[in-house]
């Protein structure tokens, strides 16, 4: 007669903290010891000789151990149909987080360009010249400058959908409170410094999602789904605020924008909440082995050697790197100088008032939505069918900064244009720079799905400094030179033309390991 086996145990070591969709974050096992649980955690380990190592053995069956199988399997088909709305049944998860987090770009913009609008109204009730409103706009951008590189490490080490939660929650508060600020130059400024540091780490946090989460083959779709949000938020920041304003006052649409932000935080908080979460600690027992001091020492040590980790040198060296670099300072030249500039452009070359100028600003975002959606595409067809991905991504690139700078080009000539080809010019410019979204920003994630973040904080750092320089240098010579093809046009010309050859010559999305 055969004797019962007795149960096999499970040996757990080298814990790490992790993120996970379902699961709060938890210090959970590494390596393939709970094969059924694959399919719920990514953990990853630096190696036992960098982590203090727990041995813990748990009895498969036991009581007070790991559940059965199939009961497990079962409570998670259960917890699915209960927590899942029709609407979002059989959506892949990740469908889920691109969604959300395209969502709070939305959001991210619409904050963004609403003092591009009100600056209108401001500066006629403060006094302020165009040197001055050109400092109260980039005053986002020195926040925006300060986040970027803190934004990949923090997205690295807590996962990006925190990150992006808190980001949304500071801008959103930090928006609000720009109309008790207004009369206080210092107490203006710091407010849409902290708007720009919330702003600054999301993009960081969702490059960190969509190189974790996202394929290849369906990457440029789901960048182009996410910053592609920016320009939706561009064009509802822009339809909405001149009507906010000439109803109830410029001061309305910081307040009307900032709850936005907040609904939008509460809303995130409370589907997590609504599932049904499990500490995966409490399901392992793995505190009754391992005391809550050892716990935090690895957490702390973790969190305190990830930045020395971290192959600085190594970045610097990769010519691909620096040609990230350069191509998001250029490009962001162009984005920037004429997302602040372009409303008091229209309304002074075409004698619009607040409303036509802020609704004629949103052509350019509307094309660019346009041209996403054809853009995204046809990048991962290409990629698809074989076409490597370096010649794919300087296409887009070379597309994304050529169309906008021969336009500005036509526009910036004297030839006689009537003001609404000026219009169309510049929309049809600006929208094609939309191409960028499967050029350079996708190149983070290819040469480097685990730096991803952090390359992105540093190519978005630099990229952020023409929103400092940029938007208050054409304030500065608009107010010398009084003209806008000195002060806005050429300077983006440059930039655009000389992006391109850098570009061409030293763009790479081959896999780097980057050791240093």
């Amino acid at each position: 007669m055969a004797t019962a086996m007795a149960p096999r145990p499970l040996k757990l070591c080298c814990f790490r903290q992790v993120q996970h969709t379902r699961y709060r974050p938890a210090l959970v096992p590494c390596g393939g010891t709970l094969p059924y649980l694959k399919h719920r955690f990514r953990v990853s380990c630096s190696g036992g000789e960098k982590w203090e190592s727990s041995e813990v053995l748990v009895e498969r069956g036991a009581t007070g151990g790991l559940p059965a199988i199939d009961e497990l399997e079962k409570d998670e088909e259960e917890e699915e149909e209960e927590g899942e709305r029709w609407w979002l049944k059989g959506l892949p998860q990740r469908y889920k987080l691109i969604g959300a987090t395209s969502l709070a770009f939305v959001i991210c913009n619409m904050d963004k360009v609403n003092l591009s609008v009100a600056i209108i109204p401001m500066s006629h009730q403060f006094g302020w010249n165009s040197s001055t409103a050109g400092l109260v706009q980039s005053s986002f951008f020195w926040g925006y400058a300060l986040s970027q590189l803190p934004g990949g490490w923090l997205a690295k080490i807590f996962g990006g959908r925190k990150v992006l939660e808190v980001g949304v929650l500071t801008w959103s508060l930090a928006t609000a409170v720009v109309p008790m600020a207004a009369g206080f130059m210092p107490g203006l400024v710091l407010s849409r410094v902290l708007v720009g540091i919330g702003e600054g780490v999301s993009p960081s946090a969702a490059t960190d999602l969509i190189a974790r989460s996202i394929p290849m083959e369906e990457r440029s779709r789901a960048v182009a789904i996410v910053f592609g949000g920016l320009s939706v938020g561009s064009v509802l920041g822009l339809l909405l605020a001149p009507t906010i304003i000439q109803n109830y006052g410029w001061e309305s649409v910081f307040y009307v924008f900032g709850l936005v932000g907040i609904i939008w935080c509460l809303i995130f908080e409370l589907v997590k909440e609504g599932q049904s979460l499990v500490n995966i600690e409490e399901l392992f027992n793995i505190n009754g082995n391992m005391s809550s001091k050892e716990s935090l020492d690895t957490s702390l040590k973790e969190i305190g050697s990830s930045l020395k980790e971290v192959p600085w040198k190594a970045f610097f060296k990769s010519k691909a790197v620096w040609a990230m670099i350069y191509a998001h300072f250029c490009g962001s030249w162009g984005h920037y100088t004429c997302l602040s500039w372009l409303p008091t452009f229209f309304s002074e070359e075409l004698n619009l008032n607040l409303t036509e100028a802020a609704w004629v600003s949103i052509l350019p975002s509307l094309g660019s939505i346009i041209i996403t959606s054809i853009a995204a595409p046809f990048a991962d067809n290409l990629i698809s069918n074989g076409v490597e991905t370096t010649k794919v991504r300087k296409i887009c690139q070379t597309i994304a900064f050529l169309s906008p700078a021969f336009f500005m080009a036509l526009s910036s000539l004297d030839l006689g244009l009537p003001p609404w080809e000026i219009v169309a010019f510049l929309t049809s410019g600006l929208a094609l720079s939309s191409f960028a979204l499967s050029g350079l920003y996708c190149t983070h994630q290819d040469i480097s799905r685990e730096y991803a973040s952090i390359l992105l904080g540093i190519t978005n750092t630099v990229g952020a400094i023409p929103g400092i320089l940029g938007v208050a240098l054409t304030g500065y010579l608009l107010d010398s030179t009084h003209s806008w093809s000195l002060s806005l046009f050429a300077p983006s010309i440059f930039f655009y033309l000389t992006g391109t050859v850098i570009w061409l010559l030293f763009a790479s999305s081959e896999p780097q390991t980057f050791t240093d």
